[in-house]
């Protein structure tokens, strides 16, 4: 037995180091990050950073595939045993984007900006921040406009702030006066209360959905 216990000692220390990691966890490789897509599934974009203020570097990745484009979070762990990244929000972004999404991390929080549509277009800019207790990305903050890009009909604004409540409204039509150099005449801004339960990556309403019902 006690050649064993020897053994079994020495390969549990000769394990330690390679599971320890002192330093803060690194981003995913390249080879990791196709490893986390589906087949069929390119990468479109990614963004590495930190979302949670423990140093180490979580990665945010958007695929696109035939028919289905994603968001994933994979956020940085370590265990007395193990490290590496795990999912913890995904958002369903709509399938026929007119370019890359853009992303940045400022100050712990991810900012999420795409556009969508044809002629008819839509930009929205969506910001999550990492909430520890739920262990999920919460929704904070959506902003979203639908617009033509030739100018033919008038547009509506929103901006919602959703750890406070305060959303803005704006619509504008299409300045056919002669007068001005502005496109579009605005109206003055609405401002309204509209509090919200927690939401998440996975319960984000869709921007499309949020102007139609104003």
């Amino acid at each position: 037995m006690k050649p064993i216990l020897c053994l079994f000692a020495a390969a549990w220390l000769g394990a330690a180091p390679a599971m320890a990691q002192s330093g803060p966890i690194p981003a995913m490789s390249a080879e990791q990050v196709a490893g986390m897509l589906d087949g069929g599934t390119r990468l479109e974009k990614r963004i590495d950073g930190v979302l949670n203020g423990d140093g180490d570097i979580d990665t945010v990745l958007v695929g696109r595939g035939e028919d289905r484009r994603s968001l994933t979070v994979w956020l940085a762990y370590r265990s007395e045993v193990d490290f590496g990244h795990q999912p913890v929000g995904t958002l369903q972004l709509d399938p026929y984007p007119l370019g890359d999404a853009d992303l940045s991390i400022r100050k712990g929080v991810l900012v999420i900006e795409d556009l969508t549509g044809g002629t008819t277009a839509t930009q929205s800019t969506y910001r999550y921040r990492y909430d520890s207790k739920a262990e999920r990305m919460r929704l904070i903050g959506l902003d979203a406009q639908n617009y033509s890009r030739t100018n033919s009909h008038g547009t509506v604004k929103l901006s919602w702030n959703l750890l406070t409540g305060d959303r803005i409204v704006e619509r504008g039509e299409v300045n056919d006066s002669g007068q001005g150099d502005q496109a579009i005449d605005y109206a003055p801004a609405k401002r309204e209360k509209k509090p919200s339960p927690p939401l998440y990556m996975e319960t984000t309403p869709t921007p499309d959905s949020l102007l139609e019902a104003l």
